[in-house]
């Protein structure tokens, strides 16, 4: 798959603790099982895939400068941060290709009130929440096309 354009898949906190989570909000699925789903559908669709995940959020910040330009797009799920990170925000601004904010569970539903926000969602391309794995898939497909539309 050289030479196939790169999108990115960024996880963030707690994200690799998926499988052990509430399974009620998050399902039962792994994140290495979730990642290969998007990776898999990507190579299939001609597209390289590259995934990062970390509990750190300068660490995040620091993938995404080092992937703004390299990534055609870019598909993220900053976990907790998506409600306060103004550095993740300010990050993601700077992006060059689309972006695609995903949640697996649907934040605007939490019973939490801090859950319903996303400090995010307004430098991101399209915003999906709560359909699980089929959430990334509609990502990858959504990203595809529009990658595809751009060429």
């Amino acid at each position: 798959m050289q030479g196939a354009p790169l999108i990115a898949m960024l996880h963030g906190c707690n994200l690799n603790m998926l499988g052990k989570r509430s399974v009620e909000h998050y399902g039962d699925i792994t994140l290495d099982q979730l990642e290969k789903v998007v990776v898999d559908n990507a190579k299939k669709l001609g597209f390289q895939t590259i995934c990062f995940q970390t509990n750190h959020e300068g660490v995040m910040v620091e993938k995404i400068h080092e992937l703004r330009i390299r990534a055609a797009g870019m598909i993220i799920n900053p976990g907790a941060w998506t409600h306060y990170s103004y550095a993740i925000h300010d990050a993601l601004e700077m992006i060059a290709g689309p972006v695609v904010e995903v949640h697996l569970s649907a934040i605007e539903k939490r019973k939490e009130e801090w859950r319903h926000h996303s400090v995010i969602s307004d430098v991101c391309d399209l915003t999906i929440t709560g359909k699980g794995v089929d959430g990334y898939r509609e990502a990858l497909i959504w990203l595809v096309s529009k990658l595809r539309q751009n060429q």
